[in-house]
């Protein structure tokens, strides 16, 4: 029997409907054959992560993990660190319901009502929340149940907690934004507060770490005593989710019950705006540019120059920009406060820096790649322009290394002031992995529009995992070569082998 139109339970299986199509063309591309190498790859990557918890959690809990000052410092600065990702991909998530899906105009423009779609499709947001974090957090949950009983299992209810205590607060800063900088500037700055909220608690971990400890260890802050000796009481309301995830029911009812309230109410303060909201947000979309002619006079350039601008003007448009690469770049403080502690050391710090930066520069390299090469929605005009196809593509990856370039080369400096060998290594290694990640989108490149951005890696799995384990092995190759190490001619060789395999593997082309 199916639902009477317009009621929540209409709406919600519209949603469910459309979150199922979207994850099946996100993961698999409407193949069925990918998707049985999903569900293969999946498998090993659970199973992996599973081992990898065992050999964290087996030796703590063996003996048992007991409620004492020590675990729940622990449990409640791991727990944060989910927690600050959780919100920040809630922030993004409710943002798009705002600024996102199609069919918005549509349902907004019946007579259904607009407060039974924005409860629904923000109960789904803290669903997909909770569920992506349950995925991540599954692995040590499932340890720890398993060495030290079934008790940990009431984790999962403090992730359900956190995931709607999440969701209402990013409800509650979208709306003020909203109010304070209206619609037009609400998207921008939402990116930037969900990269800082997701990055922001690692990055201070990881700055505390390296001022006290001169290293990265997250937990070695957590288990400092100082840290234990500063935090509140046994009996302190702060250890709530931690005594809940360790079974206390008391504890995780009170959990459920904060998070499911909070969820509830920031809906039903926030769901009588969002129709007006929602239309002025999309409204955005039609409104005529008000831009001011430039100043600067007209100059004769190269094509390429003006292919050059062009790309970097599109990525400075692009209204998704910031929350799929400012995350990336914000990881880059730490190792920069790394090496800024640890002036003039060549030793421990580089071996420590220059992968992560060799390994961002890839990551961020691949991202810039895709829009710029793939991601073109004025394909139509680029291919039919007086210009030839070589010309079009060389000033794509000219315009996206130049990026990389940018963004890496104070961090370089710094480096180029205490050791210009280490530098040169780190300047190399980054170019090498982020002329690799642009190669093989080229190589594996399709025609697709900047909003598909979260869904590039389907055009093909192969890509996704050579250009990973490409960036990989140069972060291996650099961190050998500043350990000044000979097997750093290892990890180089495999680099080049897997860009020669995705060179041969990559479609052929007419």
């Amino acid at each position: 029997m199916s639902a009477a139109p317009a009621t929540l339970t209409w709406f919600a299986r519209h949603e469910l409907t459309l979150a199922w199509r979207d994850m099946l063309a996100m993961m698999t591309g409407g193949s069925k054959a990918r998707g049985v190498g999903l569900a293969i790859f999946l498998s090993i990557v659970i199973i992996v992560m599973h081992l990898l918890a065992y050999g964290v959690v087996a030796r703590w809990a063996a003996d048992g993990v007991q409620s004492d000052a020590q675990s729940l410092v622990m449990l409640t600065g791991t727990g944060m660190l989910f927690w600050t990702v959780m919100l920040s991909q809630a922030l993004e998530a409710v943002t798009r319901v705002y600024y996102g899906r199609s069919d918005l105009d549509l349902i907004l423009s019946s007579p259904a009502s607009s407060r039974r779609l924005f409860a629904v499709r923000t109960g789904a947001v803290a669903l997909t929340n909770v569920a992506f974090t349950g995925l991540l957090a599954s692995p040590l949950i499932n340890m720890l149940a398993l060495f030290d009983g079934q008790r940990w299992l009431a984790a999962y209810g403090v992730i359900i907690a956190m995931g709607a205590i999440s969701t209402a607060l990013s409800v509650g800063i979208t709306m003020l934004l909203f109010r304070l900088v209206g619609p037009r500037r609400t998207r921008f700055i939402s990116q930037i507060v969900a990269a800082i909220i997701g990055a922001g608690f690692v990055i201070g971990i990881q700055a505390a770490a390296i001022l006290y400890y001169g290293n990265f260890s997250r937990f070695s802050l957590f288990q400092s005593q100082a840290i234990i000796d500063a935090a509140p009481g046994i009996d302190s309301s702060l250890w709530l989710p931690a005594k809940a995830a360790m079974g206390d029911t008391q504890s995780l009812l009170i959990m459920l019950a904060i998070g499911c309230g909070a969820l509830v109410l920031a809906i039903a303060i926030s769901a009588s705006s969002y129709a007006r909201l929602a239309i002025s947000a999309a409204g955005l979309n039609h409104i005529a540019s008000q831009r001011r002619p430039s100043p600067r006079a007209f100059r004769p350039a190269s094509q390429r120059h003006v292919l050059r601008l062009k790309e970097w003007r599109l990525l400075q448009r692009d209204p998704w920009l910031l929350s799929q690469t400012l995350m990336q770049i914000l990881y880059l403080v730490p190792p920069g406060l790394l090496l800024w502690m640890n002036f003039g050391d060549v030793a421990g710090a580089f071996v420590v820096a220059v992968p992560v930066l060799v390994m961002a520069a890839g990551q961020l390299a691949g991202g810039l790649a895709w829009l710029a090469i793939s991601g073109e929605d004025a394909h139509d005009l680029v291919v039919t322009a007086p210009v030839s196809p070589r010309t079009v593509l060389i000033a794509k990856i000219e315009a996206v290394l130049a990026v990389i370039g940018v963004i890496m080369a104070p961090l370089l400096v710094l480096m180029a002031l205490s050791s210009p060998r280490m530098a040169l290594i780190t300047a190399l290694c980054a170019a090498l992995s982020a002329g690799s990640a642009t190669a093989i989108q080229l190589w594996f490149r399709v025609v697709a529009k900047r909003s598909m951005f979260r869904r590039r890696q389907v055009a093909s799995r192969a890509a996704t995992v050579s250009e990973a384990f490409a960036s990989i092995m140069w972060a291996g190759t650099g961190a050998l070569l500043a350990a000044g190490s000979e097997l750093a001619i290892a990890p180089a060789v495999i680099a080049v082998l897997v860009i020669v395999l995705a060179k041969l593997i990559s479609p052929r082309r007419r």
